[in-house]
């Protein structure tokens, strides 16, 4: 006995560094699922272009060493320095895409785009879909099973587990951890690598602003929870450095 395929499209490619795959779990035609794939790539690619900071050449690099005024930058350049300083005031500094010295809006930037991916996706009619841009994940619908989507949110020491599974229909969640590249991000106050927190998770309806919001609680170090705790319409998953999981009583954890 044969079984029916199940409907939908799985595509991934390298994109901004990382691999981002695509999960589309709509009953479309094949052709429009192909299409809908390449519009996503293709728009994440031109985010990739424009906003790299590895690029001499990329808009944001040009902005930063002052041979662009803000005036001349795309709408999205100009759209994404306003969103990094309101989000810089809303994390009291602790969000800074200047940390380093120079312009480097990348803690806001991936999240954004899978953001505009998936509004794109929604709106073209593919309400069913997972997009993972690298561990920044936004999930609208339902599986190709008909079922909610599954999370898992990867173990800080064991890159080949999981340290929690989240599930839900219409949700954005972004992780910000020191597991890839160790104590990377930055205490702007103090300009030294943060500490205390290894891993952190935060969930809410925008992936930008959970990735960035995810960015800043790891640049807060162990203050981050208090704040995450007090944080409106988000919810999170903290691991300590020294191996505590801590998260909201609200978190959308599968049974």
């Amino acid at each position: 006995m044969t079984t029916a395929a199940r409907p939908g499209l799985r595509r991934v490619e390298q994109v901004m560094g990382t691999a981002i795959s695509l999960d589309l779990a709509d009953d479309l035609p094949t052709a429009t699922l192909h299409a809908l794939a390449d519009e996503a790539f293709d728009w994440l690619r031109e985010v990739d272009a424009r906003f790299s900071t590895y690029r001499p050449e990329s808009e944001v690099s040009r902005f930063g060493r002052g041979e662009l005024s803000f005036a001349g930058a795309s709408a999205d350049l100009r759209g994404v320095l306003e969103r990094c300083a309101e989000l810089w005031r809303d994390t009291d500094g602790f969000f800074d895409a200047y940390a380093t010295g120079g312009l480097d809006p990348s803690g806001y930037v991936k999240g954004w785009s899978a953001q505009v991916a998936s509004d794109r996706l929604l709106a073209a009619g593919a309400a069913n879909h997972c997009l993972n841009a690298g561990g920044d994940i936004r999930v609208r619908g339902r599986s190709a099973a008909g079922r909610p989507w599954r999370i898992g949110v990867r173990h800080p020491w064991d890159a080949g587990a999981t340290c929690l599974v989240l599930t839900g229909t219409d949700l954005a969640v972004a992780t910000s951890g020191v597991y890839e590249r160790g104590h990377h991000v930055l205490d702007p106050r103090r300009g030294e690598p943060a500490r205390g927190l290894r891993s952190v998770t935060v969930v809410g309806a925008d992936l930008g602003v959970a990735d960035a919001y995810a960015t800043a609680a790891v640049a807060m170090g162990p203050a981050g929870v208090a704040w995450l705790d007090r944080l409106a319409d988000h919810t999170h998953a903290v691991v300590t450095d020294d191996g505590r999981l801590l998260h909201s009583t609200a978190l959308p954890l599968t049974d």
